[in-house]
């Protein structure tokens, strides 16, 4: 038991430092491990297996809304991605550039990829000629790089795995669609695929997209009060298709500017999982993205027919969930604590006497509760334990949200609870440049969003004290 005990110990108590917490979580559940190049993290195989199941549904999701995936090259002369100034102004300080190859200075840099826009709108002015070449509904899995001052692993790094969604479109019409529509993907997915509760709305001029005519997003709330911006949607409108000379055909033979959206999501939501549902013995993984969803261990399984036994449950529990069995010789208390660490939904038990009885132990991770169930419900009882794990995982989140929620009427107000109560802060803002950057100033809060669902908290800034209908949600984030 000392082994155990010393394993346990080894993860940072979240209360006590939240920040090394998250290190010890992302290191012991073997997510991933550092690498020799400074601010990049090697994604070890648990912690791709969770990319891969996101990549998997998300990937889907895009197909049965239209969509088409593609690659473009990782590196962009500089004369293009200079083509659209507010967008080299706002990617300039993180761009890594390249400017040898082998012992040849190039004739012109390149850059690696922080984002694709400019390579995909080059692409599109050579490939859209016609009405008929809408919508153009494109996808690309990659990595980025962006030249960050300070990483963490899976939540700010300077390599990064994404998708970025570039679509054209012969409207604005149809282009502010294709963007809320993607918005909604986004939010569907965390919410019923990872069990992460987000707050919908628009970003202000100051927190959108460099380039963009307007973005949206989805904002969550991490167990510590920080908030983490987990997916965005861009309305492009026809400003890059004006820089890059994207037009069209239209039906009265008139020729037309396209409208453009993109839209995205990172490896930071497995910081989110993290953040959103771990606790002091490690990761609580949501059963649909989980890995393996239930880990069988046969207790005394040097007594006669119980690794047959268990064996026989896994094969079994094969159809309804993802299973492993471990028949190692470590003992049981070992691998109760691992598979604890690592997160995997539901543990089950079998030995001599649960045989004797016909029945087995399910364990939950996010409750530890034990349940007994018979062997001749076995299948049935476990699909629905995984579906009551995913909604109280949801619910405890959502209920952690609730609590960390605040509303300020003034600055004093919004002060005190920035310095006293970490969460979201409700507060309302008259849109104007110089109040959003007083808040930042002052009291250390960024705009979050300004969510779809408005309420009134008040009938005057919360900074300047004009009137306006406008309420936002500040906090301060990762």
């Amino acid at each position: 038991m000392s082994n155990n005990k010393k394993f346990v110990e080894a993860i940072t108590a979240m209360d006590e430092d939240f920040a090394q917490w998250y290190t010890d979580i992302v290191k012991k559940a073997e997510l991933i491990d550092y690498s020799s190049v400074k601010g990049c993290m090697i994604i070890r195989p648990y912690g791709y297996a969770i990319w891969e199941n996101i990549q998997k549904e998300l990937d889907s999701k895009f197909k049965e809304t239209g969509h088409e995936n593609v690659y473009m090259p990782m590196f962009i002369p500089k004369s293009l991605l200079q083509k659209e100034a507010d967008h080299v102004e706002g990617f300039a300080p993180e761009v890594a550039w390249v400017t040898h190859g082998g012992h040849d200075e190039l004739v012109e840099p390149l850059a690696v990829r922080p984002t694709s826009e400019t390579l995909f709108c080059e692409h599109y002015s050579k490939t859209i000629e016609s009405y008929n070449d809408l919508p153009r509904l494109y996808n690309q899995w990659c990595s980025v790089v962006r030249w960050e001052k300070t990483t963490r692993p899976f939540l700010r790094t300077t390599e990064f795995l994404w998708q970025e969604g570039h679509t054209a479109h012969a409207t604005a019409e149809e282009a502010q669609e294709e963007t809320l529509q993607m918005l909604n993907v986004y939010a569907d997915f965390l919410e019923n695929f990872l069990a992460i509760p987000v707050i919908k709305g628009q970003k202000t001029d100051k927190e959108k997209f460099a380039g963009a005519k307007a973005t949206y997003t989805i904002e969550s709330l991490m167990h510590d009060g920080k908030a983490l911006q987990s997916g965005t949607s861009h309305n492009f409108g026809d400003g890059f298709a004006k820089a890059f000379d994207i037009q069209y055909t239209d039906k009265n033979s008139k020729r037309q500017y396209v409208h453009q959206t993109s839209w995205g999501m990172t490896t930071r939501v497995i910081g989110a999982l993290i953040m959103v549902h771990g606790d002091d013995s490690g990761l609580v993984l949501p059963p649909k993205v989980a890995p393996t969803q239930v880990m069988v261990i046969p207790i005394a399984q040097h007594k006669e027919g119980v690794i047959e036994k268990a064996t026989e449950l896994k094969n079994r529990i094969a159809s309804v969930a993802r299973v492993k069995i471990d028949t190692s010789d470590k003992m049981p208390g070992w691998k109760f604590n691992e598979y604890e660490m690592k997160g995997i939904p539901v543990r089950v038990e079998i030995g001599p006497k649960d045989i004797e009885k016909n029945q087995a132990v399910l364990v939950r991770r996010d409750t530890r509760e034990k349940i007994f169930v018979s062997l001749d419900n076995l299948e049935q009882s476990i699909s629905d334990l995984l579906v009551d794990i995913h909604e109280n995982l949801y619910n405890k989140a959502l209920d952690n949200r609730t609590q960390k929620t605040f509303e300020a009427k003034n600055m004093v107000e919004l002060k005190e609870i920035a310095d006293t109560k970490p969460g979201f802060i409700k507060a309302m803002w008259c849109n104007d440049l110089a109040c959003e950057e007083k808040i930042k100033e002052d009291v250390g809060l960024t705009s979050r969003c300004i969510p779809f669902e408005q309420e009134q908290v008040s009938d005057e800034c919360v900074c300047c004290g004009k009137k306006t209908e406008t309420m936002v949600y500040w906090g301060k984030a990762y």
